[in-house]
């Protein structure tokens, strides 16, 4: 699975976290200021984000451009080096690196909007409170101008993204036919092998497409966002039967996220294992039919009855698992409609909050427990996931298995000759 196309993938992903740490580290440490002294220029300490398109050419997103070029090529060349030989290097590397780098604009345009947010429903507020000032209409439609350009920037970049991701993906699966397939002379009696080759390889490129995209871009909504939601927690007051807490918003978040994931995988536990048992009892069921068309001997009608019995039982616990940990996914996440609105409370009834900065919280919250809460809404396809892992992991040891015995074989011949 991940070695066709990713050279040495225990020491490559280590080494990417291990970098990837490092960079962070890096930046936030120090080098964030670093720009100005290059000659990149600095944004004035104290004002106000920039509303617009201007937000992605600050003097600080210029500087990140090239601070993430320069590690981005350093990791890429030393494992260009190290694994010259590797048939994927340029789609599992420097691809990867591209993914990262465009989630990452993808969730700095919703920065963008965010702070967006907050001019314009300070302008609601205005427009509506009949002892301020009067409001043009020009201004909401300069301001909603301003939120067509930076969701064009969205739009346009989300189709280039899914189009890379898509061939991108493509390539791994096919990375994985090749891998299986060279050694079909070998896998070729193994149980269910053409299944694994063409279904799995598929099912597990299909959801690695939309779960990974996913994972990656909830680690880049937390980076972007934490730092938003932590400043954005000075104007909260105090939180509800707790009171005054050090970063109030962000506290709630990670402890709320937390919770519910813990509490909704403890519930949830039980299912991969039933995922892969279904997929099993489907194989037998399916294979007794395939003999069936050839063989007048085989799938009998009470065969195919007890075999599809097993289905129908494993379906059965399947669905009752699914009904109670759904019960507590949807208690969980109808909660979390207005968990937000709950904590916000002694901060409405002081009075001490614009409508335009409420509007920023929530959505900055939203973004910040969406990306805590990635186990808890994508578990359902994280089963599968897993389900499709413990089958082609299955396959792959039971190719190891018959190449160890032919290897043993050739020993035990070639010791016999020389004898």
């Amino acid at each position: 699975m991940f070695q066709s196309f990713f050279p040495n993938p225990k020491l490559f992903f280590l080494s990417a976290i291990a970098w990837t740490a490092v960079a962070v580290a890096v930046w936030y440490g120090f080098a964030s200021g670093l720009g100005g002294s290059l000659g990149f220029g600095a944004t004035p300490e104290g004002q106000q984000p920039i509303i617009g398109l201007g937000h992605f050419t600050t003097p600080e997103f210029l500087w990140f451009y090239v601070y993430y070029g320069l590690f981005t090529a350093a990791f890429g060349a030393f494992w260009w080096w190290y694994s010259k030989a590797h048939t994927w290097q340029v789609w599992s590397i420097w691809g990867s690196s591209l993914i990262i780098f465009m989630t990452y604009y993808d969730v700095q345009v919703a920065v963008a909007i965010n702070n967006w947010r907050r001019p314009f429903f300070d302008l609601v507020q205005t427009a509506l409170d009949k002892s301020a000032r009067v409001v043009a209409p020009g201004e909401f439609y300069s301001l909603l101008f301003i939120f067509f350009q930076i969701t064009s920037v969205w739009v346009i970049l989300y189709i280039l993204k899914r189009f890379f991701i898509s061939h991108y993906i493509f390539r791994w699966r096919t990375a994985m036919n090749d891998y299986y397939v060279a050694k079909w002379n070998n896998v070729r009696q193994i149980e269910g092998a053409s299944q694994r080759i063409q279904e799995d390889t598929m099912r597990f490129a299909a959801i690695m497409e939309g779960l990974g995209v996913a994972l990656i871009d909830s680690l880049m909504t937390l980076i972007a966002f934490l730092p938003i939601l932590l400043a954005l927690s000075s104007h909260v007051v105090e939180l509800p039967l707790i009171g005054e807490i050090p970063a109030p918003l962000l506290s709630a978040a990670i402890f709320w996220s937390i919770t519910g994931t813990v509490v909704l995988a403890a519930v949830g536990v039980k299912l991969p294992g039933l995922e892969f048992h279904n997929q099993r009892v489907e194989a037998a069921y399916r294979k007794e039919l395939v003999y069936g068309e050839d063989h007048e001997d085989r799938a009998d009608p009470v065969k195919l009855t007890e075999l599809f019995g097993f289905v129908r039982k494993n379906y059965f616990r399947l669905y009752f698992n699914y009904m109670y940990f759904n019960l507590f996914r949807g208690f969980y996440l109808q909660a979390d409609n207005v968990f937000a609105y709950f904590l916000l409370i002694p901060t409405y009834v002081a009075k001490k909050v614009t409508w335009g900065i409420v509007q920023q919280i929530l959505a900055a919250f939203s973004q910040v427990s969406n990306s805590f809460q990635f186990l808890v809404n994508s578990w359902p396809t994280i089963v599968e996931l897993l389900s499709i892992y413990k089958r082609l992991k299955g396959f792959e040891q039971a190719i190891a298995e018959r190449e160890a015995m032919m290897m043993r074989g050739e020993l035990a011949a070639e010791t016999g000759a020389g004898e």
